[in-house]
């Protein structure tokens, strides 16, 4: 079967803060790949989502240790056809994605769930899954991939 025809199930997560929920390893026992898009906290999180799935990781305004200095400021992620751009912070987006060939931006920082379309483009913040800020939900999301189509799916938990 055509890979590109599969779906893709990947957990997109922002904002722990040193914080990994049980809620998260359950709303992403399913995925094959996980995104985080910043301000980790510990590598710990970072390491826990790894017994799940394999990880991908962009640093946050809050990740100045040393291991936070490791992970990259913006990554690109291609699977199958389908080009991921992730960063921290929406306002230092230092490209333009359609001209990229992105077909979606995945981004944290303001802890505000949101999913965009943008001129073709899907721009997916999966809010905050540490902890709750304000008023604002406690949530994750999840990225189908399916014919080279992404779709976001936020996921409100129940914390």
């Amino acid at each position: 079967m055509n890979s590109s025809r599969e779906e893709k199930l990947v957990g997109v997560i922002s904002d722990t803060h040193g914080l990994l929920r049980p809620e998260v390893i359950k709303a992403f026992q399913q995925v094959s790949l996980i995104i985080h898009a910043g301000d980790v906290g510990r590598p710990a999180v970072l390491a826990a989502l790894k017994k799940i799935a394999p990880v991908i990781a962009v640093r946050g305004n809050t990740d100045r240790e040393d291991w936070g200095y490791r992970l990259p400021a913006t990554e690109v992620v291609d699977l199958s056809g389908v080009s991921l751009y992730l960063l921290h912070d929406l306002n230092k987006l230092d490209l333009e994605p359609s001209a990229a060939g992105v077909s979606a931006v995945i981004y944290g920082h303001t802890h505000e769930p949101a999913v965009e379309n943008k001129n073709g483009i899907l721009f997916l913040n999966p809010g905050s899954a540490g902890p709750r800020r304000f008023t604002l939900p406690v949530s994750v999301a999840l990225l189908h991939i399916k014919n080279n189509v992404p779709k976001a799916e936020l996921l409100i938990l129940a914390v």
